[in-house]
């Protein structure tokens, strides 16, 4: 059998199980109450007690029997396994059939169930951000058996395609394998176009953000707030075109009127349109938060005699800064993230400079480049793209617990429990 045979057996084997588990139980539930016997739970929840006790074992062994084959080399029939979970479940059918009893608290089984659901999709994140960091880290380190560190933190020269020149030969004389691979451009590139797209959505998506939430009346509200979301369901490549057609053409005519030389792929133009496509984020989260301010809170402060301006400045802002600090590092990381804008209207040339009406690359597209090129997976200029993922990993969770441990000034210094 196919793999997708497979799967859909197996599904719809749950389905059927969990449908009979499900009418099975209700209507043995129904049956046992219309006797006028006093049953502890409702006929639905002894209903999806049998169905977790019919899907339950079935999904578990299921689980568990992909988890073997996938790190088992040997090979095993999925089907058999499939009929194992099958019958496991149909056998968990019965004994939960049979259980269904006046006494028994289902309500109580069910709660439970729940609960470790919930753990259980809890702790998905957690298991996730070590699996992706231990991904990462491990390839890593092979990178840096290979080379420098310290040059790669520091390093101004990034071309990992000398790698394989040097492997067969080629390579210029006086040229050694650590000079190939210095991310101080990939970074310097990266934080560029990050600040220039933030200081275009921090001050108009909070802008917006003040005006929905304490000027605009509910009509203009009403229209307004959804037509600027639609800016975030635009796809990054939309964008892009945007930025490479339109904006940058711009830029460098201004450029040429003023006297400055600009590149066609400058950093500016990215900058900007990051900056156009991040404002939804940081404008709906900030407005969410700033509504949520009491009530109480402004007409104390308007009772005092103050504006309503200075009420907003003094009273509001403070209070929901905290929320507007996680929206803008929700942008940051967005920024961080971005890659498609970049190839289109940045290029792709490593480029250490302060000027940015040059043409410049950042992390992500150089992890793309390295993870879609040619080279041997063993490589160091494939593995390079795990080194990087591994920094740009280290400088978001640098960035996030500084944003906690300015919200958790904030909140002691303004007393704000409740953003």
């Amino acid at each position: 059998m196919q793999t997708d045979q497979i799967l859909m057996t197996f599904f719809a084997g749950v389905l059927l199980l969990g449908l009979l588990g499900f009418f099975l139980g209700r209507s043995k539930a129904a049956r046992v109450r219309a006797g006028g016997v006093h049953m502890h739970s409702q006929p639905d929840q002894y209903a999806w007690f049998t169905v977790l006790s019919a899907a339950g074992p079935a999904v578990v062994v299921a689980m568990i029997a992909a988890i073997v084959l996938g790190l088992s080399e040997t090979a095993f029939p999925g089907w058999l396994a499939v009929v194992g979970a099958l019958g496991l479940g149909a056998f968990g059918l019965f004994v939960g059939l049979k259980r269904v009893r006046p006494e028994l608290r289902a309500r109580d089984s069910l709660e439970r169930a729940v609960k470790w659901v919930l753990i259980g999709a809890a702790s998905i994140s957690i298991f996730a951000t070590f699996g992706i960091l231990f991904s990462i880290l491990f390839e890593a380190i092979r990178f840096f058996q290979m080379e420098s560190f310290w040059y790669f933190i520091t390093g101004t020269n990034w071309a990992p395609g000398d790698s394989f020149l040097e492997s067969a030969g080629r390579a210029e004389a006086g040229e050694g394998s650590s000079g190939n691979f210095g991310a101080l451009p990939l970074f310097a590139g990266t934080f560029m176009i990050t600040a220039i797209a933030m200081l275009v959505a921090v001050p108009i998506g909070v802008s917006a953000a003040i005006y929905m939430a304490e000027y605009a009346p509910p009509k203009v509200r009403d229209v307004a707030k959804p037509v600027l979301e639609v800016l975030a369901g635009i796809p990054t490549v939309v964008y892009g075109f945007f930025a490479a057609i339109t904006v940058a053409p711009l830029i460098v005519s201004a450029a040429d009127s003023v006297g400055l030389e600009a590149s066609f792929n400058n950093a500016l133009a990215p900058g900007i349109v990051m900056g156009i496509m991040i404002i939804p984020f940081i404008s709906s989260l900030s407005d969410d938060v700033i509504s949520s301010v009491p009530t109480a809170m402004r007409q104390g402060s308007l009772a005092l005699g103050t504006t309503r301006n200075e009420t907003i400045r003094h009273v509001v802002l403070p209070a929901a800064l905290p929320g507007i600090v996680s929206a803008t590092l929700l942008g940051v990381s967005r920024a961080l993230g971005e890659t498609m804008i970049v190839v289109m209207a940045a290029g792709m040339r490593p480029n250490l400079t302060a000027n940015p009406l040059e043409d410049m690359t950042t992390v992500t597209v150089s992890i793309v480049s390295a993870l879609t090129g040619d080279n041997e997976f063993e490589s160091a200029a494939t593995l390079s793209a795990f080194a990087l993922g591994l920094m740009l990993f280290v400088v978001t969770l640098a960035l996030n617990f500084v944003s906690v441990v300015m919200i958790r000034r904030f909140r002691e210094k303004y007393a704000v429990n409740n953003l």
